[in-house]
């Protein structure tokens, strides 16, 4: 049985004064979620800084206690003891990831080998999210699928006696299901290898080598990449900061760039080259965006970024580089209703199985603000002519990226703009309003 939607609480957005300051950048969700379950697999104590202390992640640190993992909050950070590799227990119960994608399909790559069974389940909007395609590739383990709901969670799998090793070819780019198939070789003896035709986000593979895999990755001149990874490694405890999440800076970036007389420093951006998209679009449309203090922080490149109000135009994305950014589609399309001329974003398909359907969710936001949108079935086209009326209540359908990305909307518009719910902003970045509302942000609620 899964969660009921909190109570909504709609927000309103409208009238910022010129954004200014410092902007600290939230932990990166992504790495939190993965450092967190590779501490569990080393044998001795990690510690972790900047850890991402929203819902989503909560979710994967409650499932890996349940699994038998000791982690603690303390004064500095976060620690794990970490059980080794295939040391974790039997969950006695199911484990409940709330509305969490990632902590979901991660750990049922990490549990495929064990030789038991366990249930993996959500909440009301992760349910609605297809895991058929994860499962379809964990099949090659060995592990059986014991019920599903056609293919969605509530899924319970049992691990195989003998797990056999992982060869694959993603016949479709999806850095979740590659980061799940390397999670189960951990616990599979011999070479995982993995191939895949298009490249994603590499956070996983180096993560992997910071706490001692045997990982190689390789690309040939066509820009194939093979991975490979030696399974049952005895993993070692680390000390990591995990850098700030990009997708959560956007929202203060475009909100810095949107909003007349801003000038912002947005302090430790992870700037992995896999994850900028949005910020090299920003730049595509004439947004003033200087990398600074650029350094190295737990394996990946991060930078402070200086960001003034500026001018932009339209630009055409095409799918390749849309693929690259896919959750951060909603914050490119505030930025497109404020530029002058008609953006272009093709290769949105996959947008349609998120969260909720957030590119129909996009296009209803921006029209009910009367911008001109045209929703194709894998595309947006948005006419911008540098100013938004606003006026408009968004439906969120609790989605956080959509709550964030139309509140920024309203911060610039000429009217008011209202999300009916806000409630959602927690599972990614529970701190957003106060944060912004620091630097010179306006929200007021909706009686």
């Amino acid at each position: 049985m899964t969660d009921p939607l909190p109570t909504a609480v709609p927000l309103a957005a409208h009238g910022a004064d010129p954004l200014t300051g410092r902007f600290a950048t939230p932990g990166d969700k992504a790495i939190s979620h993965r450092v967190l379950i590779l501490a569990a697999m080393a044998v001795g104590r990690s510690s972790i800084e900047g850890l991402l202390e929203a819902e989503d992640v909560m979710a994967t640190a409650a499932a890996l206690r349940q699994l038998g993992v000791h982690i603690d909050r303390r004064d500095a950070g976060w620690e794990v003891q970490g059980q080794g590799t295939g040391g974790l227990l039997e969950p006695a119960g199911p484990l409940e990831l709330g509305n969490s994608g990632t902590g979901a399909r991660l750990l049922l790559g990490l549990l495929a080998p064990y030789a038991f069974a366990f249930t993996v389940n959500g909440g009301a909007t992760l349910t609605r999210r297809p895991m058929q395609p994860l499962l379809d590739a964990l099949a090659q383990t060995g592990v059986s699928v014991v019920s599903s709901d056609d293919g969605n969670l509530p899924v319970t799998l049992r691990g195989p006696l003998v797990p056999l090793p992982i060869d694959h070819v993603m016949a479709a780019p999806s850095e979740q299901i590659k980061s799940a198939l390397l999670l189960a070789g951990l616990g599979i003896g011999g070479t995982t290898r993995i191939v895949e035709l298009v490249p994603t986000r590499d956070h996983t593979e180096k993560l992997l080598a910071e706490f001692g895999a045997a990982i190689t990755v390789t690309s040939d001149d066509a820009g194939v990449t093979t991975i490979l990874l030696a399974g049952l490694p005895e993993l070692a405890p680390r000390r990591v900061t995990v850098p700030g999440d990009p997708s959560s800076a956007a929202y203060a970036i475009l909100a810095a760039l949107i909003v007349p007389g801003s000038d912002l420093l947005v302090e430790n951006v992870l700037v992995n080259p896999t994850r900028t998209g949005l910020i090299d679009t920003l730049l595509e449309m004439g947004g003033d965006i200087q990398f600074l203090n650029q350094r190295e922080a737990g394996g990946e490149h991060v930078a402070d970024l200086r960001v003034r109000s500026s001018r932009m135009k339209g630009v055409r994305v095409d799918a390749m580089h849309a693929a690259a950014m896919l959750d951060d589609i909603p914050a490119l399309a505030i930025a497109a209703a404020y530029a002058q001329g008609e953006t272009v974003i093709d290769g949105l398909a996959e947008l349609r199985d998120q969260e909720c359907d957030r590119l129909a969710a996009t296009a209803a936001g921006l029209a009910a603000n009367k911008v001109t949108v045209a929703e194709g079935d894998a595309s947006l086209t948005i006419g911008g002519i540098g100013k938004v009326d606003g006026g408009g209540t968004v439906l969120t359908r609790h989605d956080h990226r959509i709550a964030m990305s139309f509140l920024v909307l309203g911060l610039a518009s000429r009217h008011k703009v209202t999300v009916d719910d806000s409630t959602a902003i927690a599972a990614s970045f529970p701190g957003f309003v106060d944060a912004m509302t620091a630097l010179g942000a306006r929200f007021e609620p909706v009686r």
